[in-house]
């Protein structure tokens, strides 16, 4: 598959997912990383990234146990892993809803 027809997959499993923030107080679309995230007063809390993957904001702890368990791995950007960023890949789609809903609790409760 290539990477225009992951991230279209992507979407058609996200977008379902992102339209339940939407009608919240602060939630909207914004840029991220290249692509466009949903967010909650100005910061992203999940987004499709650039090869199909869902890409969600969590506490480093959360970060670090999606990792043991192999059901998710670290965001890497310019050669640097990203403490808070996980990546997970459709063959965890079952996975999308509760972590998107984590990186959603998380983000609204860290930003003011």
């Amino acid at each position: 598959m290539t990477d225009a027809a992951a991230v279209a997959r992507a979407h058609e499993i996200f977008d379902p997912i992102a339209a339940e923030y939407l009608g919240r107080p602060g939630v909207d679309i914004g840029p991220m990383f290249g692509s466009e995230g949903v967010r909650v007063r100005g910061k992203v809390f999940a987004f499709v990234g650039y090869r199909g993957s869902l890409v969600v904001k969590v506490p480093a702890e959360r970060a670090d146990a999606l990792e043991a368990t192999g059901d998710g791995e670290r965001m890497h950007m310019r050669g640097r892993t990203m403490r808070e960023w996980v990546v997970l890949d459709p063959d965890h789609a079952d996975l999308w809803p509760s972590a998107t809903a984590e990186a959603f609790a998380y983000v609204d409760e860290i930003t003011p």
